[in-house]
């Protein structure tokens, strides 16, 4: 068996330190990563919401139309009941 010296656990200490720092760099890009998407995510989000109120205009809209177009089809129908117009 290797005798253990003061030289072998230094180098073994140095590799560790080397590891370490590479394991720093992987974290801190993960990270970086991480934002990315949170930031993207959170521009999805406001697109979303503006679609939502896109969609609640329409909505809003073609419940006029309907609302006018009904009330056109009651003003029709009524004229040509009516025997004095």
């Amino acid at each position: 068996m290797a005798e253990v010296t003061s030289e072998l656990m230094y180098e073994l200490l140095k590799k560790l330190n080397h590891r370490f720092d590479k394991v720093d760099i992987a974290i801190s890009e993960l990270r970086a990563d991480n934002q990315t998407l949170r930031s993207q995510l959170h521009v999805l989000q406001g697109d979303v919401n503006n679609l939502r109120v896109t969609i609640g205009h329409v909505e809003n809209r073609l419940d006029r139309i309907e609302n006018r177009l009904e009330l056109r089809e009651l003003q029709e129908a009524q004229a040509r009941f009516d025997p004095h117009p």
